[in-house]
């Protein structure tokens, strides 16, 4: 009887470990020289968004958000699709094409 009763607890088979993704630990404030990249690199991005600064900076999204009104209000970029949830910008210089 001992066997038969083992058998009937058997656990089942987890397929996948679970792997757990490191949390990214971006600013929450622009320092000097994320300020001097932003202004100077983000002209030569043809795809500006929120995630391209975050992953590109890595600055908060917040503070991304926040960069890319500064950068619109100085006219560096320009918008390109302003939709409530996503706003896609690109590069205001040489966009005439």
């Amino acid at each position: 009887m001992a066997p038969a009763s083992t058998g009937a607890k058997k656990q089942k088979k987890k397929w996948s470990k679970g792997k757990v993704k490191d949390k990214a630990q971006h600013a929450v404030l622009l320092d000097k020289n994320t300020s001097e990249k932003l202004y100077k690199d983000v002209q030569s991005y043809r795809l500006v968004t929120v995630a391209t600064l975050v992953d590109r900076l890595k600055i908060n999204g917040s503070l991304a958000r926040k960069c890319l009104q500064d950068l619109e209000e100085k006219g560096q970029i320009k918008p390109v699709v302003t939709h409530s949830k996503m706003k896609i910008y690109t590069r205001a210089v040489g966009a005439t094409d």
